[in-house]
């Protein structure tokens, strides 16, 4: 939508052609049903919460960065607001709106929107796009001729919304690159099967590394979530998309769960908490110090006997606890599908595309733009940020070689 926007503000007709039975479906289920449509920060944090190929993406970001795109959905009848984290959201917090006023805009442009029409394949003679195959939902073939194509069909992820991977194989069929798609920003299952006894417990300030042997791939901090399957939530998330495609080694996390106390104070906090508590058994001495839940299956990895009065527990034993708050480890078995990946890793190859106009360098007058490009990014509004910007210059880019070429435009 964003780019045929762009591209019939350049003056050109256009044709969309949408296999469902309406446009955006993707966007109903972003951010939770509210649509966090960017980051409000400058191009350089974009650039940095971006994983993969940061750099081509100088480009499409200088030609329309998180505050133009704030600008643009202003301009269209859409009230946004920034919350924690310069996430920006629709005022209303409803990401059907979204889909609204950018429908809005398709029609006052007068761009043409066919439903339930999926493309086939391309039209592809001596290196130039020619046009579409296409099929209604009664299968009737029909042949579109174009002076130019856009591919914005997407990853893999959520297939129930559409994103099935077709765009990806017209983009293998016409000579491009592929690197393969992997599911991002997604749940990781464990080894250790200990996080079914604490399924359900969510840890707020706590840190989280990301390491593939001796290499640490991510560090962040704030919240993560123990599932039936392994661990979620917004730490293990972010630390997904770093994960290696091919480990050499075990990649393991590392949960910190005093962040802001180094060992020496925690032993001191520790050490005060034994002394307040020192009638006790040692595993009924730590509830100030964990979650109830995490005690019996932490307690689970260090030697020592569970019903020790507090008070005969040795410096030896006391350290040992306080390592294991500090560095406690999962070893990563995978991440979970493309099904609960919020967006894919991989897609066409972008040293198959022109960084300044999104066009296929394999093919002319062939354009892409979004998440089917071998572009990912973090949490927080930033892959939105990477479609609209790259929607938008590539829309923007194909009109003007349209007004080159042609007097019809079309």
């Amino acid at each position: 939508m964003a780019a045929a926007i762009s591209l019939a503000r350049e003056g050109a007709r256009v044709l969309l052609l949408e296999k469902n039975e309406k446009l955006g479906k993707k966007l109903y289920i972003t951010g939770k049903g509210r649509c966090n449509l960017t980051n409000a920060s400058p191009v350089e944090n974009l650039l940095e919460n971006t994983v993969s190929n940061p750099k081509f993406l100088y480009s499409a970001f200088h030609h329309m960065d998180s505050f133009a795109t704030m600008a643009f959905f202003r301009s269209i009848g859409l009230p946004v607001k920034t919350e924690r984290g310069n996430r920006v959201f629709p005022s209303s917090e409803k990401a059907s709106d979204v889909n609204k006023v950018l429908e809005k805009e398709l029609r006052r442009l007068g761009v043409e929107v066919r439903l339930h029409t999926e493309v086939t394949g391309l039209l592809v003679e001596d290196g130039v796009v020619r046009g579409v195959r296409t099929a209604d939902s009664r299968r009737r073939e029909e042949v579109l001729e174009a002076q130019g194509v856009l591919l914005a069909t997407g990853g893999l992820s959520y297939a129930m919304t559409g994103s099935t991977g077709e765009g990806l194989e017209f983009a293998a069929a016409s000579g491009h690159r592929l690197v393969e798609p992997v599911p991002s920003l997604v749940p990781l299952e464990t080894r250790e099967e200990e996080y079914a006894a604490m399924q359900g417990l969510a840890l707020k300030n706590v840190s989280l590394a990301l390491w593939n042997g001796k290499k640490k791939l991510y560090e962040g901090f704030g919240e993560m979530l123990f599932t039936h399957f392994g661990l979620s939530g917004p730490l293990v998330l972010s630390a997904s998309a770093y994960l290696p495609r091919n480990m050499q080694g075990e990649a393991t996390l590392s949960l910190d769960l005093k962040p802001g106390l180094s060992l020496e104070q925690l032993d001191a906090r520790v050490l005060r908490e034994f002394q307040a508590n020192m009638r006790k058994a040692f595993k009924n001495s730590l509830d100030s110090l964990l979650p109830k839940t995490m005690i019996p299956v932490f307690l689970g990895r260090l030697d020592i006997q569970l019903e020790k009065p507090v008070d005969q527990v040795t410096k030896e034993e006391r350290a040992a606890l306080v390592a294991l708050m500090k560095d406690y480890r999962f070893t990563v078995k995978g991440p979970r599908g493309f099904q609960e990946a919020v967006v894919t890793r991989g897609g066409v190859s972008t040293k198959d595309v022109r960084p300044g106009t999104m066009e296929s360098k394999i093919v002319e007058n062939l354009y892409f733009a979004g998440e089917m490009l071998d572009l990912d990014a973090l949490t927080g509004g930033y892959n939105l940020q990477i479609a609209f910007s790259t929607a938008f210059l590539a829309g923007k880019s194909m009109g003007e070689r349209l007004l080159q070429n042609s007097d019809t435009r079309s």
